[in-house]
């Protein structure tokens, strides 16, 4: 079935079974507004606290489950008007009432920031005395000991707050790049080769690069990458804003790098991200025996180009799925993990915490939002009805589960998950479903196709990331050295590591000089060295799914556990306790394996 042709762009006449149920959260604007004005009269009641923390452990409980309560709650008014903005961007009242959070974010930072250094100085032993005396405590004890590790990054109190006031600021870059790339871009139009006429913005574009026809592809990401090019300089001048806004934090704080304060909060060590990209370095012969495997698949006499890359191995075979069809197929996939876990997917689809289809002016992409801890998560999706948006849905239903069950099995200060582990569960989620649909399609075609998205998800999620992980690393070096960070540079910069990564002076794919620009079409570069924990998550994902589908119920066990632990511990331990140790290079060997005993497969297939 093709969902696209009869897909309504108009949000207001799609079905409102497919569109999210933000009242949930709160009934309307008005109710959220009434909220958001009890929050503000009650943030003074933090500085009450200031100066008394090492007074007694009941006052520290006190300041501290106050801090934790009002966090909750801003954290579920931030939710409900960024969800509300992602609806329609177009739209300034709700963009405005992000911006109010953002600002309020800001204010509640600076009527905390004594709390840090206050907690420094009352000293970890008085900490460890007030941890046994009040009970109260033990929720906040991982975090308290945290605090204590990051000591030499922690500043004065009225450093605190200056670096709290300024937070608005630092949002400032993505927040333009987001409402430019969204809303206001001038995305082209171009005729296809039937002589219909497509626009390409970013739906469009992910739609018209999987299309069987050559030309077609070509035309669409030609325009595409070209609009973002002709804008060069202002999406260089943003990023600029962006990674300067990194350096002055790191160095704000006493940090060697931007690299180096992003991977310390969390406590993961610098080796693990280099690591990585040596690792898949290493790595890129295999890389390039799939890039040949699939101009072989695709039948293409000479070069493979880029904008090949994301057209089906398979011709004959288009699967698309109806939301109802993609729903089944995920709750079939997940039954390794027990009813609980198939149940709690199925309350998601039937209670509208899914938006699914892409309607003009909503924000692009999917995401997972579990900020709202007494309610529930919700998804956003752009669903096109392809084996891809199936995969996707699979994927941030992961993110929802791990959300669902730290949210339900933790306490409010331990729930949020580390972004490290972000990953693991929506990779697992994905692993879990090319599973079930090799296990039960039969079709020679088909299996191909299939057999030939996984080895898509692997390049995908590995190659990709980390040859995005590898340019943000020398984007963020170059500024560090003082070196100008415009749309020109970094064009340059990211087509020099692309035709490496795709091999293009071994003959093996050509990378077209209007790729150069792709960079900027990617919005988790605003976000600080995000992208490499795909990778990572990938590849972890990969050996716990392998184990749950082999029957080790022990896994299972641990692995349930570990989507149930928020942030309780820290990324690398949480990992080595579901039984992956991050900082080896096991699990990049594992998948690199599993990648090339599917081109085993395929190979033999097609040799038969």
């Amino acid at each position: 079935m093709t969902v696209l042709a009869a897909q309504e762009r108009d949000r207001a006449r799609v079905d409102e079974k497919y569109r999210w149920n933000l009242a949930e959260i709160y009934p309307d604007a008005a109710a959220w507004r009434a909220e958001k004005a009890r929050l503000t009269a009650d943030l003074p009641k933090l500085r009450a606290y200031a100066g008394r923390l090492g007074s007694s452990a009941q006052t520290l409980a006190d300041a501290l489950d106050l801090m934790m309560r009002l966090d909750r709650d801003l954290s579920r008014l931030y939710t409900y008007a960024s969800m509300l903005s992602d609806e329609d961007t177009r739209l300034s009242g709700p963009l405005g009432m992000q911006q109010e959070m953002q600002q309020l974010h800001a204010d509640f930072s600076a009527e905390a920031s004594y709390a840090q250094p206050e907690i420094l100085r009352v000293g970890s032993a008085t900490i460890e005395r007030f941890l046994a005396a009040e009970p109260r405590l033990e929720v906040y004890a991982f975090m308290l000991r945290d605090i204590a590790r990051r000591a030499a990054h922690t500043l004065s109190d009225a450093e605190e707050k200056l670096l709290a006031d300024a937070m608005p600021l630092s949002a400032a870059a993505g927040n333009i790049y987001g409402i430019l790339a969204n809303a206001d871009f001038p995305y082209p139009a171009i005729t296809l080769s039937d002589g219909r006429t497509r626009k390409v913005d970013q739906a469009g574009y992910a739609d018209l690069r999987t299309v069987p026809q050559r030309e077609d592809r070509r035309a669409a990401m030609s325009a595409f990458f070209g609009a973002l090019g002709a804008f060069g300089r202002t999406f260089g001048t943003t990023m600029n804003a962006n990674v300067q806004k990194s350096m002055f934090y790191a160095r704000a704080r006493k940090y060697a790098s931007t690299l180096e304060a992003a991977l310390d909060r969390p406590h993961i060590p610098v080796s693990v991200y280099t690591r990585l990209i040596d690792g898949v370095n290493r790595n890129l012969p295999t890389f390039h025996r799939y890039l040949r495997l699939r101009r072989r698949m695709m039948g293409i006499a000479g070069d493979l180009h880029y904008y090949d890359l994301y057209a089906p191995l398979v011709a004959s075979v288009n699967l698309r799925y109806t939301p109802e069809e993609a729903q089944q197929l995920v709750a079939s996939a997940s039954a390794p993990l027990g009813a609980e876990y198939v149940s709690v997917l199925r309350r998601a689809f039937a209670e509208r915490w899914l938006d699914w289809y892409p309607v003009e002016g909503k924000r692009s992409g999917a995401y997972s939002n579990g900020a709202a801890y007494d309610v529930h998560p919700y998804i956003l999706l752009n669903y096109l009805g392809q084996y891809n948006d199936v995969s996707t849905l699979a994927h941030e239903l992961g993110h929802t589960m791990h959300s669902y069950y730290s949210n339900r099995t933790q306490p409010y200060a331990t729930a949020d998950y580390p972004i490290f582990v972000a990953e693991v569960a929506s990779i697992f989620n994905e692993a879990l479903l090319i599973d079930y649909m090799l296990r039960t399609i039969t079709d020679g075609p088909t299996r191909l196709s299939l057999l030939g998205n996984h080895l898509e998800s692997i390049k995908a999620t590995v190659f990709r990331q980390t040859q995005f992980a590898e340019f943000e690393l020398r984007m963020h070096e170059t500024a560090f050295q003082g070196q100008p960070i415009t749309g020109e540079a970094l064009a340059a910069l990211y087509v020099d590591i692309t035709r490496r990564y795709y091999g293009q002076e071994q003959g093996v794919l050509v990378v077209d000089e209007d790729v150069a620009h792709e960079w900027s079409y990617i919005p988790h570069f605003y976000s600080d060295f995000y992208v490499f924990q795909y990778a990572t998550s990938f590849t972890a994902a990969e050996m716990l799914a392998a184990r749950v589908l082999a029957g080790d119920t022990e896994t299972t066990r641990r692995y349930l556990a570990f989507i149930s632990s928020g942030g309780s511990n820290y990324p690398i331990d949480l990992l080595r306790e579901a039984g992956v140790d991050m900082t080896s290079d096991e699990p990049l060997d594992v998948t690199m394996r599993t990648m090339n005993r599917i081109m085993d497969e395929i190979e033999a297939m097609l040799g038969s």
